[in-house]
This record gives C-alpha cells, structure tokens and sequence, in this order.
C-alpha cells in the first residue's frame, strides 16, 4: 500500500460518514486540512507549510498542466 492509497481510503470514509451524518463536505475537509496542516507544523517550519500549500493552491486547476509538463 502506497500513502497515497491510505490518504485516499480514510479521505473517502470521511467524506461518506460526513453525507451520511448530514455534515457539509466541505467543512469536513476543511477540518481535515487543518489537521494536515497541524502535523506538517511538527517537523517543519511555517515558511516551509506555506510554500507547499501555496504551491497545492497555484497548481490546483485541473484543466491547467503544470509548468514542468512535457506536451
């Protein structure tokens, strides 16, 4: 199993027992980020969370390729 697929099992119960309980999935994400942020702050330094979620937030249109992107 890769981290990615853990993230993904545990990301979709949350988002299945947030309908189910009539809990706005957005709002459980956004508390889900808040966690993730909170544990990123453990190992690394503010500057450090910034970028990267700076980074997640410049490259978040799906229909845009990323700068590093081969045609």
């Amino acid at each position: 199993m890769q981290a990615s697929d853990l993230a993904r099992k545990h990301f979709d119960a949350a988002m299945h027992e947030a309908v189910a309980a009539h809990l706005d999935p957005d709002a459980v994400a956004r508390v889900l980020l808040g966690f993730v942020v909170t544990q990123y702050l453990q190992t690394r330094d503010v500057k450090d969370v910034q970028s990267e979620l700076q980074f997640v937030a410049e490259n978040c249109d799906p229909d845009t390729d990323f700068i590093f992107m081969r045609p």
